[in-house]
């Protein structure tokens, strides 16, 4: 049973919409009524309904019109045509128009009932074939492992923020596992039950990022031969994950602004405002306040964002779930058959070891051991963790220099230089190391001509 689905009743037969509606009602549903097609569409637009009950012969309008108009700008949203025996043939055209199903007047309760069910769990179906058709909307569902205090501060904090629908800001160097407890404020949260979208904001160029944020019209550009819906559409009801927030351009930020403030927003190449009820998570590595200084993040967008602002805490910071997680890591990826253990100098290494990179580079290490290790038990040598190397290069540039003090961007070029040398000029590992994203890495490269 789909309750507390939002469902609409368009029928210009009174008696009817009001004992339906109140039928619906007693099932759970929210239920708007509206007599006049017209009316009803400009409903559609301002509100976001799972649902719509369509009858064909309506005063001012066409019934195959209204959907029409509806799926066009609605792709998802599901419609069941409420029709007389003698309009079978229209209802099946309908049908062909993208309505769910037809229920003819008059009509079996429980009949109804069971379609409308149906036609929510389509709805479903579509939402999530989206999601998995995009990698911006990917999330993975992994647990949060620790029992450190610092780590487990972070998670009874999230509990208190996911029973509120305030924004969400997580800070935190890359790869601590913010897009973990963006999902579990999410699956704490009374929004568990719809969809959690996810886009990172450093990996795709402007137009992009907005097309898949808001959606595009027909027309809208070239190769935009029909309309699409939005991830804030895709989203509602739920959360919505910007990831890299920090990336955002100044010229999309009004943009998400304006959405966060009044939840409106316009596709690209459209006129109409549309709306979208999602609580917003976003993540980053940077420093917000400080990149708002420096005028590239706005500081009203700031304000709307972190409302609740939450700090995971990086690794070195808890050396009691280094072990945890790594044994964690080795279940997780070990062969059924000949699964692996650390060997307790392994262990020790591991705890000594700064990760730069965070959880996800202890993720990588565990992974490259099981590879590399011979027998069941995995050594120090097998986990092949790099020299901490930051003091050995610094002396060795500062005596090529002849004496010379070292500006703080000679500083930061070298060590750029050194650690895409150690990862082989890998950017993503690179770039993860640094804790920055690929595309400032890329910034740094041009920056300092690097080769």
């Amino acid at each position: 049973m789909y309750r507390n689905s939002r469902l609409l009743i368009v029928d210009d037969d009174e008696t009817l919409c009001y004992l339906l509606k109140e039928e619906l009602l007693n099932e759970g549903f929210f239920v708007d009524i509206i007599f006049e097609g017209k009316k009803a569409l400009d409903s559609i637009k301002s509100k976001n309904y799972d649902l719509i009950l369509l009858d064909l012969q309506l005063k001012d309008s066409a019934g195959e019109d209204i959907l029409q108009s509806v799926k066009e700008i609605y792709p998802t949203l599901q419609v069941i045509i409420l029709t007389a025996k003698s309009e079978t043939r229209t209802a099946i055209e309908c049908i062909k128009l993208g309505a769910y199903d037809f229920i003819t007047k008059p009509y079996d309760f429980e009949q109804l009932l069971f379609t409308i069910n149906r036609a929510l769990e389509h709805k479903d179906l579509i939402v999530k074939n989206k999601l998995l058709a995009t990698k911006v909307g990917k999330i993975t569902s992994q647990k949060i492992i620790g029992e450190s205090r610092q780590i487990k501060d972070v998670i009874l904090l999230s509990e208190k923020a996911a029973k509120s629908d305030s924004n969400i800001l997580l800070q935190g160097e890359t790869g601590t596992g913010k897009e973990l407890f963006a999902e579990f404020i999410h699956q704490s949260s009374h929004r568990s039950e719809k969809p959690m979208v996810a886009i990172n904001c450093a990996s795709l160029p402007d137009q992009l990022i907005e097309s898949e944020l808001f959606g595009y019209e027909k027309g809208a550009f070239t190769d935009a031969k029909t309309s699409k819906q939005g991830l804030v559409e895709i989203a509602d009801g739920g959360t919505l994950f910007l990831d890299e927030i920090g990336e955002l351009s100044l010229t999309l930020q009004p943009k998400l602004l304006r959405f966060l403030e009044k939840g409106e927003f316009r596709r690209v190449g459209g006129v109409a405002n549309l709306k979208s009820d999602v609580r917003v998570i976003g993540a980053t590595n940077k420093n917000l306040m400080v990149e708002a200084e420096q005028k590239n993040f706005r500081r009203d967008l700031l304000f709307r964002l972190n409302v609740i602002t939450l700090t995971v805490p990086p690794l070195r910071e808890r050396h009691k779930d280094i072990n945890l997680l790594a044994k964690y890591f080795l279940e997780k990826k070990s062969p059924v058959r000949s699964p692996k253990r650390l060997s307790v100098e392994a262990e020790r290494e591991l705890i000594n070891y700064s990760f730069p990179g965070n959880v996800r580079e202890l993720e990588h290490v565990i992974e490259r051991s099981i590879i590399f290790s011979d027998g069941d038990e995995i050594k120090p040598k097998d986990l092949k963790l790099p020299k901490d190397e930051s003091s050995q290069f610094y002396e060795k540039e500062v005596e090529e220099s002849s004496g010379e003090i070292l500006s703080l961007e000679e500083i930061e070029r070298v060590h750029i230089k050194n650690v895409l040398n150690m990862n082989d000029w890998n950017r993503e590992n690179s770039a993860r190391a640094l804790g920055i994203s690929q595309k400032t890495l890329y910034s740094k490269i041009k920056k300092y001509d690097l080769k």
